[in-house]
């Protein structure tokens, strides 16, 4: 039997192509009936808290870290400009993780002070709300492009080999699955299948406005700027110092200029957050229609 021929039609714009253009969007998830975080309560129990650890992420390179429910941790530049790629989940069950793709639908495409990192389904509750950063100055700039990103997944090896035919083993996928594999005590494989889509710290990223594509620029952190959250749950977190340094050229690079970044946890004193609560997971029955 003889295949039907292929064509490519091209197809030319309607008459009313300009009106269908013109229909005005509309926010897919409207976030007003959400439960908001008391920001004003978590940033009185900050100012009363004292450090209880610190992590030191050496460039190119991961470490996980962890955080006591209503514990506060920050992620610091401290030496040169650099981005962080960041990982959560529950400490308890690994299956529960931070899900980038809705909290990107509920907050938008950057992260800044009020939003929150929300967990995978069935749970989907909050796991971190971001009570502090240093560059929520920044805005949207003129090409699109904003900081602290939910959109790019995080440099990988095997995107990597894809495009360029490298076997690279310091992108930031790597690193979190070598910090996860060792602090969790698990084999490479298994740790690999936990690594999940990123909160990227610092990074200045957005989309091309003629072709839709993500890109990245030198981010704006400089020594000294931070981003800190307020743990909701128990949490343990992984963060790689990209090899891309401040992104401003490549990334999954043994050339680009990086530096460490500090992971600092500090303890609110007792009573300090009055009648707060661990949010409970989501209230959906699961039955799915069954």
């Amino acid at each position: 039997m003889r295949s039907p021929l292929v064509t490519t039609h091209s197809h030319t714009a309607p008459e009313d192509a300009e009106r269908r253009r013109a229909v005005p969007p509309v926010i897919c998830y409207p976030t007003h009936t959400l439960p908001q975080p008391n920001l004003s309560l978590y940033m009185e129990a900050r100012r009363g808290a004292r450090k209880i650890g610190e992590t030191l992420v050496k460039p190119r390179d991961a470490a996980c870290f962890e955080v006591d429910a209503g514990q506060f941790f920050r992620i610091t530049s401290i030496e040169g400009p650099q981005v962080g790629d960041l990982n959560l989940w529950n400490r308890s069950d690994l299956d529960e993780r931070f899900y980038s793709g809705k909290t990107r639908a509920l907050h938008g495409t950057h992260l800044t002070t009020g939003d929150r990192m929300w967990s995978t389904f069935p749970a989907m509750r909050p796991m971190a709300t971001i009570i502090g950063d240093t560059l929520g100055w920044y805005g949207i700039d003129a090409y699109g492009g904003s900081v602290h990103d939910v959109i790019g997944t995080r440099c990988d090896p095997y995107t990597g080999n894809l495009l360029s035919g490298t076997q690279y083993h310091h992108c930031c996928h790597s690193n979190l699955t070598r910090a996860l594999a060792d602090h969790a005590a698990l084999d490479l494989a298994k740790a690999e299948q936990n690594v999940h889509d990123v909160l990227n710290v610092f990074m200045c990223t957005g989309f091309t406005r003629d072709t839709g594509q993500y890109f990245m620029k030198a981010s704006p952190v400089r020594p000294g700027d931070y981003l800190e959250f307020f743990a909701e749950i128990d949490l343990l977190g992984a963060l790689s110092a990209c090899p891309g340094g401040d992104c401003s050229s490549e990334h999954s690079s043994d050339v680009a200029a990086c530096f460490p970044l500090l992971v600092e946890v500090f303890a609110p004193e007792d009573g300090a957050l009055g009648e707060w609560r661990l949010p409970s997971p989501n209230g959906y029955d699961g039955s799915h229609g069954r």
